[in-house]
């Protein structure tokens, strides 16, 4: 049996903070447990069994005698675990497949291809790969079974434009999008209206054969059309909601000219009916709120008090942090709403608007906004986590911000307003050695930022 699954252990996650703490330990390993819950593989083998014959994926029930191929296709961070999990109880009754992911895990021998693409900018990578997919779905019929493993990172992995927009043109709205804090719903409804295989393209070229989606879940509030831009799903949006979006962030002018002459089209394509995807069942088998149960589960081994604050967090990253900064005070000084020691969890992701040319993510800002709101703040700690070990460009998956982290700062003469100006984050926290850096974790569900009272 082959396996890629990526154990995350709690001594990964060690910096100054934790290993000064006397609960650090036990909150490494609650950052843990929260991962190692939405590990692709264990996801996938929840969802899908095989008896005999009988493939049952969900609630469905497939007879394998009555399936002339089966091909698998995996698109996005988690797709080398998800696929090989899934393969692994198929066996040779795969007879084709592609995986299209970030990284390439090493030690595979297996019979289908790994293509590694660009993300968060597509390349030509990202072309080849929505080329080589479109080709690998010509020709089904009604008796084959095409099962997708879908997760975070797919609509920058895969990328196949309309004609007359170019690999260029995406890039350069891609890296807009990225810059201006528009959120990963916004940008990927711009994304399907612009792309032959987003937007349910990827089902339309599958009809007619069966088809079902396996979701591992990147976006705030599970929306199918919004992750990975909805291969799979009815694309409910149009070009108008992407015009709009540009509007909102006065980005109509700065686009690449094919891309606003598409919009602007008058001859918007047939979208198509309900009746072109009656063969094709969609499946979410990993979200940020099972991390988040994970965590909380395992706080309450490590003898905290719980409470989950919520799971839809979004918007402008220092914002947010003002938001939490304000609820972790109102745990410390009244107890409320757990009492100490307390663990409250927020799920959700974020935006960043870039203002300098620093290194960070949304992850980091909203830990560096938290510095100066925590200062001198007793007993408390602030932690921001990306599920995916990656947050923006950067090795680090988060940080850790105690009540001591803005003295400590000051003693090395670093001062946190001005990193925040530039979007300079990672170098604050690593000067600091509060980093977290658990490495790449194969999966990918969002963000997770940890409330601690003591």
């Amino acid at each position: 049996m082959l396996s890629f699954e990526v154990m995350i252990t709690a001594e990964k996650f060690s910096t100054h903070s934790f290993r000064n703490n006397p609960h650090g330990p036990g909150i490494q390993r609650i950052l843990a447990a929260a991962v190692q819950a939405v590990e692709p593989g264990a996801a996938v083998r929840k969802f899908v069994q095989r008896s005999g014959k009988k493939l049952r994926i969900g609630n469905l029930e497939y007879d394998l005698e009555k399936i002339k191929r089966i091909l698998l296709i995996g698109i996005g961070k988690a797709a080398p675990a998800m696929t090989i999990a899934l393969q692994d109880l198929l066996g040779d009754r795969v007879c084709a497949g592609l995986i299209v992911t970030k990284y390439r895990p090493g030690g595979y021998s297996g019979s289908l291809t790994i293509q590694e693409a660009g993300h968060p900018i597509p390349d030509e990578r990202s072309l080849l790969a929505g080329e080589q997919i479109l080709s690998l779905l010509e020709g089904l019929d009604a008796s084959d079974l095409v099962i997708c493993l879908i997760s975070g990172g797919g609509s920058a992995l895969v990328t196949c434009p309309q004609v007359g927009i170019s690999l260029e043109d995406i890039q350069v709205l891609t890296a807009q999008l990225l810059t201006c804090g528009a959120r990963i719903d916004e940008i990927n409804t711009l994304r399907r209206q612009l792309d032959r295989i987003k937007g349910g393209g990827l089902a339309l070229a599958a009809a007619p054969a069966q088809l079902v989606s396996l979701i591992m879940s990147d976006v705030v509030g599970n929306p199918l059309e919004a992750i990975a831009s909805g291969p799979t799903v009815a694309n409910p949006t149009t070009r108008a909601d992407a015009l709009n979006i540009l509007d909102k962030y006065q980005l109509r002018d700065k686009v690449p000219e094919s891309i606003l002459n598409i919009l602007v089209s008058n001859l918007d394509k047939l979208l198509p009916g309900k009746a072109d995807f009656e063969k094709v069942h969609n499946l979410i088998v990993g979200s940020n709120l099972l991390a988040a149960q994970a965590a909380l589960a395992q706080a309450r081994l490590e003898g905290f008090n719980t409470y989950l604050l919520r799971t839809d967090l979004q918007g402008e990253a220092r914002e947010v942090a003002h938001e939490l900064c304000t609820h972790l005070r109102w745990a410390w000084q009244r107890a409320d709403p757990v009492p100490h020691p307390a663990c409250i969890l927020a799920g959700g992701e974020t935006t960043v608007s870039l203002r300098g040319d620093g290194r960070g993510g949304r992850n980091l800002e909203l830990a560096l906004s938290a510095v100066t709101d925590l200062a001198d703040f007793p007993d408390v700690m602030l932690v921001t986590l990306a599920t995916d070990g990656e947050d923006g460009v950067t090795d680090a998956a988060g940080a850790v911000v105690t009540g001591d982290s803005f003295a400590r700062a000051a003693e090395l003469g670093l001062q946190p307003e001005s990193y925040l100006e530039r979007n300079d984050s990672y170098p604050f926290f690593s000067a600091l050695d509060d980093l977290l850096k658990p490495g790449e974790t194969g999966t990918n569900v969002n963000d997770l930022t940890f409330l601690f009272t003591f």
